[in-house]
């Protein structure tokens, strides 16, 4: 097969995401383990060092919703400004890739997000992605 393991597919963020996506955390960097001291990660496509975004997927049908995306960067990436009101930051990743693989644990099949950057959402992906903040924060107060 002319795949090797570990590929990246490349994806645009709205196949991978239709109803949009959030940072949840601060971007940190990726520590590689393996090296001596502590050194950030390098991203064995690019050589650039990588930093990790928590997300969560705006999909409201998702069993598990948050998920990371590496990004390859010089500098760190910035995400963009939340909603007002809300914790949450929407988010398109720009370069996405997915590397599809078999989870150690559960032996389900997982992915892998890369991309090369990230902004503010555009489109389609903002105006679901908006909606379904407003919708979550709808049914908080409500619940309240």
């Amino acid at each position: 097969m002319a795949i090797d393991g570990g590929f990246r597919f490349p994806v645009e963020f709205g196949q991978a995401f239709p109803h949009g996506a959030f940072v949840v955390g601060e971007v940190m960097p990726v520590r590689d383990y393996d090296a001596k001291g502590d050194k950030q990660k390098d991203d064995k496509v690019t050589g650039l060092p990588l930093w990790e975004v928590r997300c969560m997927d705006a999909d409201p049908s998702v069993r598990r919703g948050e998920f990371k995306v590496k990004v390859a960067s010089k500098v760190q990436p910035v995400p963009p400004d939340a909603l007002p009101g809300l914790p949450f930051r929407p988010v398109e990743f720009t370069g996405l890739t997915v590397t599809p693989y078999v989870d150690d644990g559960s032996k389900r099949l997982a992915y892998s997000f890369n991309a090369t950057g990230m902004q503010a959402p555009t489109g389609a992906s903002k105006t679901n992605g908006a909606k379904a903040a407003s919708s979550s924060a709808a049914g908080k107060e409500a619940s309240a």
